[in-house]
C-alpha cells in the first residue's frame, strides 16, 4: 500500500535501465519499473528539460503497473544535456513511439505533469490508438498567454523573485524578457549562458510550491536543461499551431482522463486546466484547494496516487 505519510508508494529501483540513440545527436535515458506483466504506463516529466527524479516512480503500485520513464531530449541523463538542435515536440513524440515499440507495448496509460501534460496531450492526439487514458497534472497548453503569464505574472505574486530575474537584463531589453533570456542562454560563451540558465531555473523553482520549501542544491544538468529547453520551447510556442491542443481534444475525448490541478498554481494557472476540462466532457477534474504547482505537494501527490489506484481497478476515473 502507499506510504500513509506521503501518499506515495515506497522507493523502488528500476528493473532495468539504459540509453537509446534516437538520432546522430541525441541519446535518451530510459528506465522500467514495477511488474513486467502489469498495466503499461508512460511517465512524462516536466520542464521541458527538468528530467526524472526517483520520486516519479512512486505514483504507481509496482505490483500492478509496468512503468516506463525516460529523460526527454536534452534533459537529465540524456545526452547532450541542454541541446536544442533536433529538439521539437514532434521529435519527442517519435521518441515515445520508439520506446513503445522497443518495449513491445501496444497501449499504455499516459501520465504527465506541467510540460509533461503538454506532451501527453500532443502524443495522445497524434497516436490515440496507443493510449488507455490520461493522468494529467498542472496543465500547460503552451499558448502565448500562458507563456506571458509565466514570465510577467510573477510580478503580481512574487515581485521579489521577478525583480531578481529581470535585474541582469538591461532596461531597454525588458520589453521582451523571453527574447532577452534566449539570446543569453543560447550563447556559446559559458560566462554568458551559465548565469542566464541558472537565473531562469531559479525563477521557476522558487514559485513551484504554495508554501516555501527548502531550496535544493543547484544542479548543473537541471539548470542547463530547464533554462535552455524551456526558453527554446516557449520561443517556438511548443511547435504547436494556435490553440492546437484544445482544438484537437476530440481525437482523445473517448478516452478516460483525470486532471489534477493546484488551485494556487502560479506556474501553470488553473484557467488552462479548466479550459481543457470544459473541452473534454468526459474528463474528471480534481482541483486541489491547498496546493500550487508541485507534484510532491501533499494534496496533489495524494490525488495522483488515487487516480492510478482507481485506474488499476476500474480502467477509468470518477
Amino acid at each position: 500500500m502507499p506510504d500513509s505519510n506521503q501518499s506515495l508508494f515506497p522507493a523502488i529501483a528500476p528493473l532495468r535501465h539504459g540509453m537509446l540513440e534516437v538520432d546522430a545527436l541525441h541519446t535518451i535515458y530510459w528506465e522500467e519499473v514495477g511488474n513486467p506483466n502489469g498495466i503499461p504506463v508512460l511517465f512524462l516529466h516536466g520542464g521541458p528539460g527538468a528530467g526524472l527524479s526517483p520520486a516519479h516512480r512512486r505514483f504507481f503500485d509496482p505490483q500492478q503497473y509496468r512503468v516506463i520513464l525516460f529523460d526527454q531530449r536534452g534533459a537529465g541523463k540524456s545526452t547532450p544535456v541542454g541541446e536544442c538542435r533536433n529538439n521539437t515536440t514532434q521529435l519527442l513524440i517519435e521518441d515515445i513511439e520508439r520506446l513503445r515499440a522497443m518495449f513491445g507495448i501496444g497501449q499504455w496509460l499516459v501520465f504527465g505533469g506541467s510540460w509533461g501534460s503538454t506532451l501527453a496531450l500532443a502524443y495522445g492526439q497524434a497516436h490515440p490508438e496507443r493510449c488507455l487514458g490520461f493522468v494529467l497534472r498542472g496543465i500547460f497548453l503552451c499558448t502565448q498567454p500562458e507563456i506571458d503569464f509565466f514570465l510577467e505574472g510573477a510580478r503580481w505574486f512574487h515581485p521579489d523573485v521577478y525583480d531578481e530575474f529581470v535585474a541582469p537584463i538591461p532596461q531597454e531589453e525588458r520589453g521582451n524578457l523571453l527574447q532577452a533570456y534566449v539570446k543569453r542562454i543560447m550563447s556559446d560563451d559559458p560566462a554568458v549562458y551559465w548565469p542566464a540558465a541558472r537565473a531562469w531555473s531559479r525563477f521557476e523553482g522558487r514559485r513551484v510550491f504554495l508554501l516555501p520549501q527548502p531550496e535544493e542544491a543547484p544542479s548543473d544538468a537541471m539548470d542547463l536543461g530547464v533554462g535552455r529547453l524551456e526558453s527554446h520551447y516557449m520561443a517556438n510556442l511548443g511547435f504547436f499551431e494556435d490553440e492546437q491542443l484544445l482544438r484537437n481534444v476530440d481525437k482523445i475525448a473517448h478516452l478516460p482522463a483525470v486532471i489534477v490541478q493546484g488551485r494556487y498554481d502560479v506556474i501553470c494557472p488553473p484557467v488552462s486546466a479548466w479550459k481543457l476540462h470544459k473541452a473534454w466532457p468526459g474528463s474528471v477534474m480534481k482541483m486541489i484547494p491547498d496546493a500550487g504547482h508541485g507534484a510532491m505537494e501533499r494534496g496533489i501527490s495524494a490525488a495522483l496516487v488515487a487516480a492510478t489506484e482507481q485506474f488499476k481497478r476500474l480502467r477509468r476515473f470518477e
